[in-house]
Formats: structure tokens, C-alpha cells, sequence
């Protein structure tokens, strides 16, 4: 892509000024649209060294009101809370909401470009990734522009003097800067690779010609009116799709019944369960120290019907972990927040660090489980999670994780029995809600949406575990000894 750019391009000083008034206040104007109608925008800038990114980022921002934006600075050093996190977790978390515009100088472009570490295999993965990253938020409705900023080697050791010859502007020049342009060539092709790769339809890569400061402010001006002006007309000309459930009962009758061959009538005794349990608990201990020392991180979900004993299981499986090690994260509906960002951000935040463990009562799930159900997401929506899902857990297992889901399985007699003993013990009655009877009602419905998940979303990466959960003593145990079998699995890989 490079090679084909012509760094000679000028634009005069009457065509600046002019051009660049007009674009100033129509991009007010576009922004406040843009705000209102809840578009999130996302724009990249990347670009060799002293190629005017933040100078172009300056000039961009004047004519907004700068409620509505804001600028992240990432460095090409991670932070040591970075670092322990999955590849693109400092940039999912910085995602906007709707209505705003994020600005990242330098991103994960910069990472792959600038870590010597990484192989041609990975860097593939990554690559891959990064594609994945900006296909979800594109799909969700954010805008994505993607600036690279060109300049020639000549030009940018020429400014690199400028700077070194002011006391004041010396510093911005690091030992990495100079390196950059010794090595000018070789990083050439290696931006010049990944800008091929991750060039897409939904995140198009305009590279900016650098070397006339006003030409690359104009071209970048120009190229946000039109992406913003086509976004607005597509959301005011498409139509308007209103939600409804999309999963009733009767429907899909030849979906496959994984749920139909769970045996529940497995049980053990409770001196039995004392002492598995007990034995499974101290092994537990340890191995959460070796995956502290290895620095491998563990994220388990749990999902079932309601009543299941997803709490119950998670209460033996964290008793005998140090608590400093593992969080557990009740996922409940959404909050105001949360809802203005793409379903997954909620859930990225809260990734753990390696070596620690991620535990979540219910999760990401939800999407093809409740919403649909209840008529909260569109078909396309819920089309698309389950490729989204798949991803997100893939992205996790590449950086290192365990993954593990379970479901927990009871039956109707099995779920009205718990209900009604919640109902009449006043020290459990907090555990019952008028939802949970809801959901009762539409269990067949909600079998159907069970069962297309785990056959989608069962991977060698996250595979789903299917706890019979009608006897607790026999579901917890076996909860446990599946998580210990996964550890020592990878510990042992």
C-alpha cells in the first residue's frame, strides 16, 4: 500500500484556509449529529515518528465540543497491569459509547509492529485478531477510521534534527525514535505487510500523505466528513427494526436436543460427597498456586436453569482458594452504562490477570439465551453472537487462559422442588423472584436456545461441560474435579 503513495502531493495556503474553515464548522455540525443520534466513533492514528499524529489530532478536535470525545495516549510500553492482560484488553476497555468518539494515538498497531518478540505465526493470530476486534464493533454500529500517517525516511530524520536542535522539543526524541529511523527500511515492510492485512471492508486504512502538514490535515478532515455524512444517512435510511422475541416454542423442531441425553439420575452419598469434596478442595489449593507461578490465568463460567446451584458450586469450588487470587463476578442485567457499549465490554473489563482466576455466575451468555428470548436484541444481533462469542473465548485461550463452562442441568420436578423450599424457608425466600417463575413458564423455549448454544459455542478452546445437577452432593464434586482435570491438563501440556 505504501509504495503506492505520492509524498510530493501539496495543497496552497488560499485552498488550505478555505477548505479548512468549511471543514471545521461542518464537522461541529457533524459531531453533534453524530452525538445525538448515538453513533460511536473510533479513529486510529498511526504513522512513523515525528509524522504530525498529534498535531493532526489537535487541529482535528478544535471545531468539537469536547464533552463528547476523548483521547488515549498509548504508549508502546505496556503498563504492568497491561501486560498480565489479554493482547487487546486495554483497547476494548477504551472502546466508546454510544454517542462519543474515542481517539487512540497509536494502538495495537503499534504493538505488533514495534515487539520483537513476536513470530510470523503469532503475528498472524494477532493480526487475525485485531480484524475480529474492529468486525465486532463495526457490526454493533461504531464508525472505524484508520489514519496512517507517511512520511519518507529523509523527512523524518529531518525533523528529528529540528527537534534535537530546541531545548525545548529535544526530549520528544527517544533512543527508540533514532532506532526507528536506522531501521527505517525493515519497519517499512513490516507496516507496509500489516496495513495489507488488516485492511477491510468495515476498517478501511487511509493513508495520509505526511510530509506537508496542511495537505495531511485537510485529507484527514475531508475523509471524517464523508465517513460521518454516509453513517448518518445509513441510520436514517434504514429501517427501523423493532424488537421482539425470536425464539417461541414449536420452532426449529428439527434443532439438535443435546439437553435429551443428560443422565440426572447420578448421585453419591453425603459421606462420600464430605470426603471427595474435601479432597478435591486442598488439590484445588495447590494448583491455583501453579497457575500463579506459571502465570496462567483460569476463567470459568457457570450457566444453568435457574435453581440449578450454580452458587452452590461456586461456594465449594472458591472455599478453600486464597482469596486474593480469584474474583467472582454475578452477571444481572445490564446497567445504563454498560448498555452503550457492545454487550462484550462489560465483560472484557473484568478479565483477570494472569495467574489469577475469573469466575462468572452467569455471563456473556445471556445474548443467546435471554435476550433473544425476551425480544431484546435483533435477529442480526443474535445471528452474529455466536461467531462474536466464539472469538472472544478463542482470544482468551490464545493468551494463555484455561477456559471452562459449565451448564448445569436439573429437570422441571427437580427446579419446582427447590422453588418451592426457597418460597417457604424464610432464610432463602431472598433467592426466589416473580422473574424466576417467568422463566419457569417458558422452559421449552428456553431449552431450545440452551441446546443451540452448546452445540455452537463448544469448542476445543472453551469446551461446555454438562454438570447433571439434580443431586448437589454429585454436581459439585464433579464441577470440581473437572476444573482440577483442566489445570493439570495444561499444566502438564
Amino acid at each position: 500500500m505504501l509504495e503506492k503513495i505520492d509524498l510530493g502531493v501539496t495543497i496552497d495556503k488560499e485552498t488550505y484556509r478555505s477548505e479548512k474553515e468549511r471543514l471545521s464548522i461542518r464537522l461541529g455540525e457533524l459531531q453533534r449529529t453524530v452525538h445525538d443520534m448515538g453513533i460511536p466513533v473510533l479513529m486510529i492514528f498511526e504513522g512513523w515518528d515525528a509524522a504530525g499524529k498529534g498535531t493532526l489530532i489537535n487541529e482535528l478536535l478544535m471545531p468539537m465540543d469536547p464533552r463528547t470525545f476523548r483521547v488515549y495516549n498509548f504508549k508502546k510500553q505496556e503498563s504492568e497491569d497491561e501486560i498480565f492482560r489479554p493482547f487487546l484488553w486495554r483497547y476494548w476497555t477504551k472502546t466508546p459509547e454510544k454517542g462519543q468518539i474515542a481517539i487512540f494515538n497509536q494502538s495495537y498497531y503499534s504493538d505488533l509492529i514495534y515487539r520483537k518478540s513476536i513470530d510470523d505465526l503469532n503475528l498472524r493470530g494477532l493480526m487475525r485478531q485485531c480484524n475480529e476486534f474492529e468486525q465486532t464493533l463495526s457490526d454493533d454500529g461504531m464508525i472505524i477510521m484508520k489514519f496512517f500517517i507517511h512520511i519518507s525516511k529523509k523527512e523524518q530524520k529531518k525533523r528529528f534534527t529540528k527537534l534535537l536542535g530546541n531545548d525545548a522539543t529535544a526530549w520528544k526524541v527517544t533512543p527508540r525514535d533514532k532506532k526507528e529511523n536506522k531501521h527505517y527500511e525493515a519497519l517499512y515492510e513490516k507496516a507496509n505487510r500489516g496495513l495489507e492485512q488488516t485492511d477491510s471492508e468495515c476498517a478501511p486504512w487511509i493513508i495520509v500523505e505526511g510530509e506537508q502538514k496542511d495537505y495531511a490535515l485537510i485529507k484527514v478532515l475531508t475523509a471524517l466528513e464523508t465517513r460521518l455524512e454516509k453513517a448518518i444517512e445509513k441510520v436514517n435510511t434504514e429501517p427501523k427494526i423493532e424488537l421482539k422475541p425470536l425464539i417461541h416454542s414449536g420452532d426449529m423442531p428439527f434443532h439438535s436436543k443435546v439437553l435429551d441425553g443428560v443422565v440426572l439420575d447420578q448421585i453419591i452419598s453425603e459421606e462420600e460427597y464430605e470426603k471427595e469434596i474435601k479432597d478435591c478442595q486442598k488439590r484445588i489449593r495447590l494448583l491455583q498456586y501453579e497457575l500463579y507461578k506459571e502465570r496462567i490465568p483460569l476463567i470459568t463460567a457457570f450457566e444453568g436453569w435457574d435453581a440449578g446451584g450454580k452458587g452452590g458450586c461456586i461456594k465449594r469450588l472458591t472455599r478453600n482458594l486464597d482469596p486474593r487470587g480469584y474474583t467472582v463476578y454475578p452477571t444481572a442485567s445490564p446497567s445504563d452504562i454498560e448498555r452503550q457499549h457492545h454487550y462484550l465490554w462489560r465483560f472484557w473489563r473484568d478479565i483477570p490477570k494472569n495467574g489469577h482466576l475469573g469466575i462468572w455466575d452467569r455471563t456473556w451468555y445471556g445474548r443467546v439465551m435471554v435476550e433473544p428470548i425476551e425480544g431484546f436484541c435483533t435477529p442480526e444481533e443474535y445471528d452474529r453472537s455466536y461467531r462474536e462469542i466464539n472469538e472472544f473465548e478463542k482470544q482468551l485461550s490464545d493468551w494463555g487462559a484455561v477456559v471452562i463452562k459449565f451448564w448445569l442441568q436439573i429437570d422441571q420436578d427437580e427446579q419446582l422442588k427447590r422453588f418451592t423450599e426457597r418460597q417457604d424457608n424464610p432464610h432463602k425466600g431472598w433467592k426466589i423472584t416473580d422473574e424466576d417463575w417467568r422463566n419457569r413458564e417458558k422452559w421449552e423455549i428456553y431449552k431450545i436456545a440452551v441446546d443451540e448454544m452448546l452445540l455452537k459455542t463448544s469448542t476445543v478452546n472453551a469446551p461446555w461441560i454438562i454438570v447433571e445437577a439434580n443431586n448437589k452432593y454429585f454436581a459439585r464434586v464433579k464441577v470440581l474435579k473437572e476444573t482440577i482435570a483442566a489445570i493439570e491438563k495444561r499444566l502438564n501440556a
